[in-house]
């Protein structure tokens, strides 16, 4: 269930979730070497509608002549303008078992003064792995979701006009190197627990009726392929094993974006909260102040200063036995502002009340 809440100055989004789920083994584990590795190139993107490079981004320039030079082309670059190019690293994931042919999506990503990379083509850019080898080659037409428009006095800008994607933007040349699937695997829970070690270990003896899986601890199992199937029969059939979750009890908040995150029926010890707030306003309001007419005194300006202090009445909530998501709702209900929210939450775990972890991103 998802709920959203808007108060002054700033939109609290509130996602709760279930106390438990069922979920493929897939979605919530990892084979040990079934793992993407990042790729990186620097490409120019060009066509340009006068957002590129200013002159001051020197290697721009530079990677311009040097790509003309190699076609034969013998530029001054003291001699270019380049409101048409811009300077980008370019950045791809390359999933595990990737064949040569295979297309991967790019993100491009400006590293100049560039003003935007809408309606841009990047140019033909190798993309290599940690190890300097080329893995993909990337071209194509950069997508941006946002834009800017500025006028001399003003301007607006929604999302980030410099960043853009390239849907199926490189084609993988080269595969990783990979090695046949061993008698013996290891499975690598996303999010390590315990318990959850313990039930997948049990889920999948009961689904092969031996013991092929054993915990080590609370993020590792350790797998061994049974007589008579292939390994990625078993693989696959240990992938789709499906298995209830439960969810933690955690209580995530992102102050810069008000965002909170938590278990619908997370719980909350009997406490009492006062919610108030503190606003100073100052205002700056100079004063021209001019001599009479034929005097000899000169017109100044006098700094005025207003300075005006509002402090809201404060107000106690008693809780008993609630929930994060019926204290957030009381919390609307008497208009308090997202921040306050997310304060009286901090407050309420360092009392000792709150049933669950707290993480602050």
């Amino acid at each position: 269930m998802v709920c959203s809440h808007t108060c002054k100055g700033l939109a609290l989004l509130i996602l709760t979730f279930s106390l438990a789920f069922s979920a493929r083994i897939g979605d919530i584990a990892t084979f040990e070497g079934n793992r993407s590795n990042y790729l990186v190139g620097y490409g120019l993107v060009v066509g340009l509608k006068g957002t590129g490079d200013g002159k001051s981004t020197l290697f721009t320039i530079k990677s311009i002549a040097n790509m003309l030079n190699r076609m034969g082309i013998v530029v001054d670059p003291k001699r270019m303008t380049v409101k048409n190019v811009a300077a980008v690293m370019v950045t791809a994931k390359l999933p595990p078992y990737a064949k040569p042919g295979m297309a991967i999506d790019v993100e491009v990503s400006s590293i100049g003064d560039a003003k935007s990379l809408e309606g841009g083509t990047l140019l033909l850019t190798p993309l290599r792995g940690p190890d300097g080898e080329i893995y993909a080659l990337a071209q194509g037409q950069v997508l941006v979701s946002g834009y800017e428009a500025r006028g001399r006095a003003e301007q607006q800008r929604v999302n980030v006009p410099t960043v853009g994607r390239i849907p199926n933007g490189a084609l993988v040349e080269r595969s990783l190197p990979t090695d046949n699937l061993p008698e013996e695997i290891t499975l690598h829970l996303d999010n390590p627990s315990f318990s959850l070690a313990k039930l997948i270990e049990n889920r999948i003896n009961r689904e092969f009726g031996q013991v092929v899986a054993e915990a080590l601890d609370a993020s590792t199992i350790k797998l061994k392929k049974p007589e008579g199937i292939k390994a990625v029969e078993f693989l696959a059939r240990i992938e789709d094993l499906e298995i209830e979750v439960p969810s933690l009890a955690k209580v995530v908040i992102d102050g810069r974006s008000g965002i909170v995150l938590f278990g619908g029926d997370v719980a909350i010890n009997p406490v009492s909260v006062a919610v108030g707030s503190l606003t100073v306003i100052i205002r700056e309001a100079p004063e021209v102040v001019q001599p009479p007419p034929l005097s000899p005194g000169e017109t100044v300006v006098v700094p005025r200063t207003d300075i005006k202090v509002q402090e809201k009445e404060a107000r106690i909530v008693q809780l008993r036995g609630t929930t994060v998501s019926q204290l957030v709702e009381s919390l609307n209900r008497i208009g308090a502002t997202p921040r306050e929210i997310i304060s009286v939450l901090q407050a309420i775990k360092a009392a000792g009340a709150l049933k669950a972890k707290l993480e602050v991103l």
